[in-house]
């Protein structure tokens, strides 16, 4: 087991505005790309979708959006992760778009993957979140749901995790690396890439997550700290947030299915019968908190 870095933590570039990316080539996974972008007040960053479909997510801040497929003026309602509830804008391929900030710094990510349909562009604002209280006991988590299984799209799911200080998150672990069907064709479990990007709600702060198959052909242990990037090819993945500390992730995954389909490690199985109410912390964060 490993303890030192991980070709699997990717660390932020905070010279550049975009100071995360990473793309099948340069990881070496076939689906999930992945930027992350702050911008101060009057600066531009463009991107084409070209034969991908993709999501942006909303940070932190107020920012504009025009496209060939429509045009969205003054979106995003908190002034950061830990402040109120996400805006998520869908476009599908083709997209030829630029985003501005207009009206102050602005912090956002975006993920895509390829895609053989087209969608409509959708904006999924802060009052369509459903907020979902996961687990129990100190594995209890907040899930903000922004692009789920169901949405009028081909591959990518978009939520984010909360998980209070001291809280395990992704627990028990579980994994979704092979498609299985049961005997009538319904969906066991699908073989998605993921990636966890990283908030803390203190710049000193910081969590721990595990990476590891079942034969241990990985098995990795990485110290995450803010703005940091996990990426989760295969295996299982779960998290704690250090005492004291809130961790936040944004998770995107693309891949088989646009599902959530997943197996527990059956040796931590048994801890969900266990449970027997929700930290009583959650939700850590609110409608009622975004600034509009």
């Amino acid at each position: 087991m490993k303890s030192t870095e991980s070709s699997l933590l990717v660390k932020p570039d905070l010279t550049r505005a975009e100071y995360i990316r990473v793309t099948p080539k340069s990881v070496g996974w076939e689906h999930l790309s992945f930027c992350a972008v702050r911008l101060k007040q009057g600066e531009e960053w463009h991107f084409n979708t070209e034969n991908n479909e993709l999501a942006l997510v909303i940070l932190g801040g107020t920012l504009d959006v025009h496209s060939n497929r429509g045009a969205w003026r003054s979106i995003g309602s908190r002034t950061d992760v830990f402040h109120g509830m996400p805006t998520t804008l869908y476009l599908s391929r083709d997209t030829d778009f630029t985003v501005t900030a207009a009206y102050g710094a602005v912090d956002f990510a975006c993920g895509w993957a390829a895609a053989t349909k087209d969608f409509p562009a959708r904006l999924v604002s802060p009052e369509e979140v459903k907020v979902e209280l996961r687990g129990g006991e100190n594995a209890s988590r907040q899930i903000n749901q922004m692009i789920l299984p169901g949405f009028p799209c081909e591959r990518l799911v978009v939520v984010e995790v909360y998980t209070p200080s001291g809280n395990w998150s992704s627990y028990p672990p579980h994994k979704h690396d092979v498609r299985r069907v049961d005997e009538n064709g319904r969906l066991l479990e699908a073989d998605l890439e993921e990636i966890y990007f990283y908030k803390i709600d203190k710049p000193e702060g910081y969590a721990y997550q595990r990476c590891y198959t079942d034969d241990r052909r990985i098995d990795e242990i990485m110290l995450v700290q803010n703005d940091h990037l996990v990426l989760s090819p295969e295996g299982y993945h779960p998290v704690v947030a250090a005492h004291g500390y809130t961790a936040y992730y944004l998770n995107i995954l693309a891949g088989s299915d646009q599902s959530l389909a997943s197996s527990d490690d059956p040796a931590y199985a048994w801890i969900k019968d266990t449970w027997k109410s929700k930290d009583p912390r959650l939700p850590l964060v609110q409608l009622s908190m975004n600034y509009k």
